[in-house]
Parts: C-alpha cells; structure tokens; sequence
C-alpha cells in the first residue's frame, strides 16, 4: 500500500481505497462481548487510565454501527447462535477479536458439555488476545495489531 503523498500545493495523491483503509483503521467503533471476567479488563481498557477512544475505539450497543466486535470470556453453545446472529448484523467489512483464554480456546472449561471450545468455531477471528484475563495493556496491544493490518496492503499470491 503506498503512503499517502502531499505534491505541490498542499494537495494529497492517494488511491481512494487506500484512504479508506487509513480512516477506517483509525476510527474503529467496537461492539462489547462481555460474557466473563475478561469484560472487566475490557472495561479497565476503555477507562481513563488506558483511554481506547485515543486509538479511535469507540464503544457501540447496535451491531449495525459497529466494526468490530470483542468476545471476552467463556463462551457457551448456549450463547453460540446469538452471537453468530449479532456477527451477522454488523455491516462489512467486520472484524472480530477474541480475548482470554476461554474465548480462545475454552480455557478452564474446555471439557466442559456446555461450553463452545473457541469462539472460532462460530466467527471467523482476525486477533487473538490470550491471558487468563488478560491485562488491558495486551487488549491495547491488539487493537494496534488490528489497526496495523488494516493498513497493510493485502497479500498477493502468484500463481
């Protein structure tokens, strides 16, 4: 992705799509997930102390106004289809991360019968943020990382 270029006399020459990838990495509106101790930390990042609205995260309640959507915590088969039916309703393009280690993977209660071992077996997961819970530094951490793929070009495989 080539970088935005001022020429001449303050004019800016980019490709339209490469300034929508730049604004849309910077002004990402997040849907909480929180269904378990790791929304605490979820909470902690959003705070004054970590601030995510410096990064441009914004907190939204509609899945239509969002861009991305945190699932922190266990979650159960129960659970499963609501969030696969909230996923649904988010506008494209749309991202997903996955906090924890029960998000992750199951975590303690992997063996669980009630519990879906990994939110990647409902929605597809662009970050993963492991942690039992993890600390609000490492959610900031990959929300950077998410932003920093955003503003990758994407990849080209030649065949």
């Amino acid at each position: 992705m080539q970088t935005p270029t001022l020429h001449g006399d303050g004019f800016l020459l980019t490709r339209l799509d490469t300034l929508c990838d730049m604004v849309r990495s910077n002004s990402m509106w997040y849907l909480t997930f929180g269904l378990a101790c790791c929304a605490v930390e979820m909470m902690q990042a959003a705070a004054s102390r970590y601030d995510m609205d410096r990064f441009g995260m914004i907190p939204r309640a509609s899945p239509r106004q969002a861009d991305l959507i945190i699932v922190a915590g266990t979650l159960t088969n129960k659970m499963a289809p609501a969030i696969r039916k909230i996923y649904d309703q988010m506008a494209e393009p749309r991202y997903v991360i996955s906090m924890g280690s029960c998000a992750n993977g199951g975590g303690y209660y992997h063996y669980s019968y009630s519990v879906a071992r990994g939110c990647d077996r409902i929605l597809p997961v662009d970050i993963y943020i492991p942690g039992c819970p993890p600390t609000a530094e490492a959610l900031l951490y990959g929300l950077i990382q998410l932003q920093n793929k955003l503003k990758r070009p994407p990849a080209v495989i030649a065949r």
